[in-house]
């Protein structure tokens, strides 16, 4: 899953005839955009399709954004769209197997796929020559996909998945955080509770018509969003995507999502306490703040930043330079637009030192900052933090495609993604720390307390046990 978290290392671990009718939309280069352009088409089918031109190397990179993830799943089938990330790459009509990944590199190319709450992206990185290889495999798959899924694939890739989750979620320290936190955030029934990955029983559950039905709702054409990026001729572009995408049906069968919103504070601290194989204790946090795509969040992104963003973040100083009681401390957002965004905290423990302690620290500082708000120059150093992620992201040309259609399938309006950081730098201090007031409090988060597993007592001898310390 993609998810843009910075600071909070570890917490997660966590893709032929027709005419194409411009938008009428052409970007210029804005004031903020760093002079990047972009234009905007759709074919007559539905599919929109974004342009950027990019000369500086001779690469092209091919993204392609489907509206579709885990909060379009229903209760029982969880884990369906992560699974068909996968299955997007076990054949189709005229690329049998594992051809997509043996075409690709073959060409030089990169590739690879993402599922997240909102959203399923495939995505290659090929040299310019071979731009049109790319188009026509997407296409390809998008539009014939299946006539080549059979039992023998849905199988063979649910066992990936099942054992991705045991890799990533399950027997791993710390693996379970994002699913519990996910699952106390978010109340039961609610279409962000579940996590992408899925359960292992809906894994187990899900059939190969369940899959049919799946790809023929969601995987077409008028439910995605194509951009492509770099050294490209617009034209030949746009002839090559008609010439591949124009003749795949639309599909006018989509469900509504159902409804994300729900109140801006939770009311209490909802609180669980973990007893795991860990080799420290952990407080971790994950407080409800505002969708994305306002100002809001905007601000508070930038308190989060100021607090848990780097070693220079009031909680790195206060927990792990100062105090000493931490080995690690970081804040971070996780950004949502159909439903509260999160700002997750994760704080391990140093040495013997309880949670408690801990958790007082922390909440001391976030009362302070509500009070004081952040300094200028805390202010200064997070804007060009979050000024620098928005230049690094942009700075690629697979970077920009993913955002050019990140803004055009959460948002509607893909030049979004070439203005981004004038927003960021147009909050005021006020609002960071009014945002930290309304949100970072006790009565607006959820706990999870990792505990280490106690050990039993060994009848080894002092000198036995230190080798062994030695050898792990």
């Amino acid at each position: 899953m993609s998810a843009r978290l910075h600071t909070v290392a570890g917490l997660f671990h966590i893709a032929i005839e027709g005419t194409y009718m411009p938008m009428g939309h052409t970007a210029t280069a804005e004031a903020g955009s760093g002079g990047l352009t972009a234009t905007e088409h759709r074919l007559a089918n539905g599919l929109r399709v974004v342009l950027s031109e990019d000369h500086l190397t001779p690469v092209a990179a091919v993204c392609l954004w489907y509206d579709v993830g885990s909060r379009h799943e229903v209760p029982g089938r969880t884990g369906l769209a992560h699974l068909f990330e996968h299955l997007m790459f076990q054949g189709s009509k005229q690329v049998h197997g594992n051809g997509h990944f043996e075409l690709v590199q073959g060409a030089g190319g990169s590739l690879n796929g993402t599922t997240s709450f909102e959203r399923t992206n495939y995505f290659e990185t090929m040299p310019t020559h071979q731009l049109e290889l790319a188009l026509w495999l997407e296409a390809d798959r998008m539009g014939s996909l299946l006539a080549a899924l059979d039992e023998e694939s849905m199988e063979n890739q649910r066992d990936v998945v099942k054992n991705e989750r045991r890799q990533r979620y399950d027997n791993v320290p710390y693996g379970t955080a994002f699913e519990k936190l996910t699952a106390l955030a978010y109340p039961e029934g609610h279409p962000y509770h579940h996590t992408p990955i899925g359960s292992m029983a809906d894994l187990d559950a899900a059939t190969l018509e369940d899959a049919r039905n799946f790809f023929r709702t969601y995987y077409a054409p008028n439910n995605a969003v194509l951009s492509v990026v770099g050294d490209i001729d617009p034209e030949q572009t746009l002839a090559w995507i008609e010439k591949y995408f124009g003749s795949i049906p639309g599909h006018d069968g989509k469900p509504a999502p159902r409804p994300g919103d729900l109140p801006e504070i939770i009311g209490e601290q909802l609180r669980e306490v973990v007893e795991e194989e860990v080799p420290a204790r952990a407080l971790m946090a994950a407080y409800r703040l505002p969708h994305d795509g306002t100002r809001a969040c905007d601000a508070a992104d930038l308190a989060l930043t100021v607090l848990g963003g780097g070693e220079s973040s009031r909680l790195h100083n206060r927990l792990v330079r100062r105090d000493r009681t931490a080995v690690a401390a970081g804040f971070g957002l996780l950004r949502l637009a159909g439903a509260p965004s999160l700002g997750w905290l994760d704080v391990k423990t140093s040495g013997g030192v309880e949670v408690p302690q801990i958790e007082a620290a922390v909440d001391e500082e976030l009362a302070r900052f509500a009070a004081e708000g952040p300094t200028p120059e805390e202010m200064e150093r997070a804007q060009a933090q979050l000024e620098r992620e928005w230049l690094d992201r942009l700075g690629t040309v697979a970077g920009r495609a993913d955002e050019l259609c990140r803004y055009a399938v959460l948002f509607g309006d893909p030049q979004l993604a070439l203005t981004a950081v004038d927003r960021v730098l147009a909050v005021t201090a006020d609002e960071v720390r009014e945002a930290a007031a309304a949100a970072l409090r006790p009565d607006n988060r959820a706990v999870l307390v990792y505990e280490p597993l106690a050990t039993e007592p060994s009848d080894t001898a002092e000198g036995d046990e230190e080798e062994e310390g030695a050898d792990q």
